[in-house]
């Protein structure tokens, strides 16, 4: 009975200390994981309600306070608060300027652009390419990059650092004190301890700043941009699938716009505020200065794209029929899947890279301490 008890007790003491905590800390991680994927689900919900009054002949405006009347709460607050400006008198694409995180920035500055050409339904097809969801290997391995970033990397920098401070310098001391020469392999490794510890910190730093940046969205990383240095926009357009994904929104909106009838050098503008990025923006002036010394459509857009991919598109597209938007449709689903490919090759790449390094950093020290071990062990044997 006795035993029964000390059990029932061991059990609870381990459900308060160990399960609850973990449990805890699942659904946060969960929670925090999710944010991105509900705001996309929101901005696509979005969309189908706008779709929905289009179809129907009802202004937008009208649907949105319609749907904000019923008080649910899956769409946010964010949500709630357009439809306050809305009801304030402020027309869809004021309101979307004063809640600007709504939105995804590209889809904000799309249903804007399309407010201003006079027909929202036009630009909603381009608005859909940018909230596509990524795979599921995509998204997984990124939930698994988190997931090593919050619980590995503090475990090892502490497991590390109580072993160089406790347990080292103990058989440091009886390995001298039995006369044993360490191996170089253990000398080795216990010279850059420190180092190893800086280097799982300055990790665990560069990955956290990830996770947030990944968790905050759009919104957050907005508040590192500059409008004088635009670094964020510059890493973007470097990054190679998401320079994809700029170019696949910029040809999309363009040919969205020049299907309407408006004037190119007003779409090339517009189009390029569409991608919601300043390098975009910049080459698109560029694109609109061609355009004003007279230059042609197909050739003054060599300024923005340097692959000169974008020129030869953009020239067939001319002479075909049906629209720019059908003509170059296989086109951005093939900027689409390299965007995909490139993204899951560096995300996989890196995942693997942070589990070989960690791997390699635990099999020195498991090295060094059994060295040091063999070492003692094998001097007191030939001492006796």
């Amino acid at each position: 009975m006795y035993a029964l008890l000390i059990t029932l007790v061991g059990l609870l003491v381990y459900a308060i200390l160990v399960l609850l905590p973990g449990g805890a800390f699942s659904l946060l991680l969960h929670f925090l994981l999710s944010l991105p994927m509900q705001r996309r689900d929101r901005a696509r919900f979005f969309l189908d309600l706008l779709e929905t009054a289009l179809d129907r002949g009802q202004p937008v405006e009208q649907a949105i306070l319609s749907a904000a009347e019923s008080r649910d709460r899956v769409m946010g607050v964010r949500f709630h608060i357009l439809a306050a400006h809305l009801e304030g008198g402020a027309r869809l694409g004021e309101a979307l300027e004063k809640v600007p995180s709504f939105l995804p920035p590209q889809v904000n500055a799309m249903l804007r652009a399309g407010e201003k050409l006079g027909d929202l339904k036009k630009v909603l097809p381009a608005c859909r390419e940018v909230l596509r969801i990524a795979p599921d290997t995509v998204r997984t391995t990124m939930h698994y990059m988190v997931a090593i970033l919050l619980l590995f990397a503090p475990i090892a920098i502490w497991l590390i650092s109580m072993l160089s401070i406790f347990v080292i310098p103990k058989f440091k001391d009886v390995a001298a004190g039995a006369g044993v020469q360490i191996w170089p392999v253990s000398i080795f490794v216990f010279h850059i301890i420190p180092q190893i510890v800086t280097f799982e910190i300055v990790l665990f730093v560069l990955l956290a700043a990830l996770a947030v940046f990944y968790i905050g969205g759009p919104g957050f990383v907005r508040w590192f941009q500059f409008r004088s240095v635009p670094l964020v926009d510059w890493f973007a357009w470097r990054v190679p699938w998401k320079q994809k994904k700029l170019l696949r929104a910029f040809s999309a909106m363009l040919a969205v716009l020049l299907d309407g009838g408006v004037p190119e050098a007003e779409a090339i503008r517009l189009a390029g505020e569409a991608t919601a990025n300043e390098i975009c923006r910049r080459r698109a002036r560029r694109v609109v200065a061609a355009l004003e010394h007279g230059a042609k459509l197909d050739d003054a857009i060599r300024a923005f794209d340097d692959t000169g991919e974008f020129h030869w598109r953009l020239t067939n597209a001319v002479h075909a029929r049906g629209g720019f938007l059908d003509a170059l449709h296989g086109w951005h689903e093939a900027l689409e899947a390299k965007a995909f490919q490139q993204e899951e090759t560096a995300t996989h790449a890196m995942t693997s890279g942070l589990v070989l390094v960690n791997g390699l950093i635990v099999a020195l020290i498991a090295t060094a301490m059994f060295g040091i071990l063999i070492a003692i062990l094998k001097g007191t044997l030939d001492a006796t």
